[in-house]
């Protein structure tokens, strides 16, 4: 019982929450792609993890965010966990590839509780082209002219609290905050990278022999920014089939589904509706695949 007060509390906590405003990309799989937010993920499952996604936003928009991750992570030892995130990301006229290496460090509190802290180091190289600002009918800072592709730095950190029945998570996968494009008003300007801050939870109940549902809810903050809230709810049938849907505060509704194609190789895909559509005649529906193999 007091586990299940705790994670009802941390689902009302985020409730009254407002959103938008992106830099890093969203994942409906969020909670399969953890190890891009939070380090302390790196080697808390059993076996080495290699997991794939692809996320293709606002499908019928030209230079819309096309994002594709790949991420490895393994146990080292018996409390120390090795991990490598990699995301590319595309939109617009800016293209960036960012690249991690996590260490997480076990801690068990006792036979139900083990606590994860991570660390990550990581290397953005970001790049914009500015010229294409004019195809698409956008305005820019004189300061822009002599904009440069460049490479810097990074480091971040996590929290990650597991138990059989459910986890929590808070983490920061960037504390730097470099130079980077932002739009305002219809024109462009030199800006910094925001932080992001990512709250996250999850409690899985039990409904029958084969039968579990698997609730989780993510808050991410971001500087300057309001805040973005997701719900998702998965049926677990036991048998190599899970569906589900995912809502985002006042911004879309995702189906999903994941089928165990063997013993330890996973596949899903999800499909993204935006609630409200800006852009008349043009379909802004996003797509998103994930792969996951244990060994």
């Amino acid at each position: 019982m007091k586990n299940l007060i705790l994670v009802l509390t941390l689902i009302l906590a985020l409730c009254p929450m407002s959103i938008n405003a992106q830099q890093d990309p969203h994942y409906t799989f969020y909670r399969y792609n953890m190890n891009l937010i939070n380090p302390a993920y790196a080697g808390s499952s059993e076996g080495a993890e290699l997991t794939l996604g692809l996320r293709s936003q606002w499908a019928g928009v030209e230079g819309a965010p096309e994002s594709q991750s790949a991420l490895f992570s393994m146990p080292v030892g018996s409390n120390v966990g090795l991990g490598v995130s990699i995301l590319n990301d595309q939109t617009f006229i800016e293209n960036q590839t960012w690249v991690g290496v996590d260490f997480s460090y076990e801690l068990k509190l006792n036979n139900k509780y083990t606590l994860f802290f991570g660390l990550k180091a990581s290397g953005n190289s970001y790049s914009a082209n500015t010229a294409g600002l004019i195809t698409y009918s956008m305005g820019q800072d004189g300061t822009l002219m002599d904009f440069e592709n460049r490479f810097t730095p990074n480091v971040g950190a996590g929290v990650y609290l597991k138990h059989e029945r459910f986890f929590i998570s808070l983490s920061a996968p960037k504390l730097m905050t470099p130079d980077r494009l932002e739009e305002r008003d219809g024109s462009a300007y030199l800006s910094t990278d925001k932080r992001h801050v990512y709250l996250a939870g999850g409690y899985d109940f039990a409904l029958g022999k084969n039968l579990k549902l698997q609730t989780s809810s993510m808050l991410r903050y971001v500087e300057a920014s309001p805040i973005s809230w997701d719900l998702t709810s998965i049926l677990d049938f036991g048998q190599r089939f899970k569906f589900g849907t995912s809502y985002r505060l006042n911004e879309a509704l995702s189906g999903m589904f994941m089928f165990d194609v063997s013993s330890g190789f996973h596949i899903g895909y999800a499909y993204e509706a935006a609630l409200e559509n800006a852009i008349n005649d043009v379909d802004n529906s996003s797509h998103e695949l994930f792969m996951r193999l244990t060994m």
